[in-house]
């Protein structure tokens, strides 16, 4: 037998809904799929449970076991109001190194959408995990810190061009080349790997030219020359594209793009955007990578929810096709599969939590623990 331990935030709000879920149909797919294949599924603390019962949102043990199996699945957790950690998912981001925020974006038949023709949105969107605003460095208004930051910009920088100065916060956006460089590096292999026809660098270099157009200069750099010869055959595009004009084309012409590397702010607001053309944030998967250290933690990408957290009726798709990527993440690609496949011919049928049925011409509602019922049925 063929066992692979992986770590699990069960998570907060409806975090025990979703993740029961994934694990469920995960293991039916594995024992329909395999005979001498399984998971062994080890809970690691997190969030508000484990501030609750050990002090601390995120202990030492929970990092420690991602980062000793280099796998990973998690559900959504709450992120602290007040002081401490910005956001839990930010903080395992940067501590691991997941530099990597893989989102993939495919539609499934049967679910509605609102664009004429989500079937030609088919894109994953590599978004730079650990830089850019994201760092979480800045001070706000009236501090000595923020005064401070403003006297050393404008008496020694000899910055002019802040604009009420008293009452400003400030923020600082690291780029980097080593940064850019890795992304860049990764989404260039997966296109190759995947015979993904370009890579599209989305920036805002014609405004922030140091940062977002560094990313733009270094990214072409790189993929010159580490896939020149994939470049010059043809075998792969390097193009770019402003970050506005993107959002544009992706909504007039998605079939022009495959794989998108873009910086951490841009990749937040265009993966929930292509999220929302296929059908929602509610079947969007996710995944946080280290492709150097060979780390990886598959992610729901939606909140906690907790206006709905126990009433069985929240949608685990999103959670679930993460669990799915992480089998395609382990070469367990059969598996992965027939758990496509179920929830396509579900969607296909109408049968569908709430918040895709109700959108549904032939929808047909159920709830959480039903909807995995049919799935385990269609496998």
């Amino acid at each position: 037998m063929q066992k692979v331990i992986v770590p699990i935030i069960i998570g907060d709000g409806v975090g025990p809904e979703v993740t029961s879920a994934t694990m469920t149909i995960i293991d039916a797919a594995l024992t329909k799929t395999y005979s001498d294949r399984k998971i062994e599924w080890l809970t690691v603390p997190a969030g508000q449970k484990a501030f609750d019962t050990l002090g601390t949102y995120m202990p030492d043990e929970t990092l420690e076991a991602f980062t000793k199996y280099g796998l990973g699945l998690k559900g959504p957790l709450t992120t602290p109001v007040g002081g401490g950690i910005r956001s839990l998912n930010v903080y395992l981001r940067q501590n691991l190194d997941l530099y990597v925020c893989l989102r993939p974006v495919r539609w499934f038949k049967g679910v509605e959408s609102p664009v004429k023709h989500p079937e030609n949105v088919n894109m994953v969107v590599f978004r730079e995990n650990t830089e850019d605003i994201y760092a979480g460095i800045e001070w706000e208004s009236g501090t000595p810190e923020a005064r401070k930051f403003y006297d050393f910009i404008s008496g020694e920088m000899g910055v002019t061009k802040v604009r009420f100065p008293e009452t400003s916060s400030y923020g600082v956006k690291p780029v980097s080349i080593e940064g850019t460089q890795r992304l860049v590096r990764a989404a260039c292999k997966y296109a190759i790997e995947n015979k993904l026809p370009s890579v599209t660098l989305v920036h805002k270099g014609n405004i922030m030219k140091y940062t977002e157009g560094g990313f733009r200069k270094w990214g072409y750099e790189l993929a010159s020359k580490e896939f020149g010869e994939d470049i010059e055959s043809g075998k792969l595009v390097i193009k770019d594209l402003i970050c506005d004009a993107f959002l544009q084309n992706a909504l007039i012409k998605p079939e022009e793009y495959s794989v998108i590397a873009t910086l951490n702010l841009n990749g937040d607001y265009i993966s929930d955007m292509l999220a929302a053309q296929v059908g929602g944030i509610g079947i969007a998967p996710g995944a946080n990578i280290n492709y150097e250290k060979g780390l990886a933690i598959f992610e729901a990408t939606h909140g906690t929810a907790p206006d709905i957290a126990g009433k069985n009726i929240v949608n685990p798709c999103s959670n679930l096709l993460s669990g799915v990527m992480m089998l395609e993440h382990m070469g367990w690609n059969d598996a992965a599969e027939v758990v496509y496949s179920a929830l396509e011919k579900s969607f296909v049928e109408g049968y569908a939590t709430n918040d895709l049925a109700k959108l549904m011409s032939n929808g047909k509602s159920l709830s959480t623990s039903d909807f995995v019922k049919h799935i385990i049925e269609l496998l």
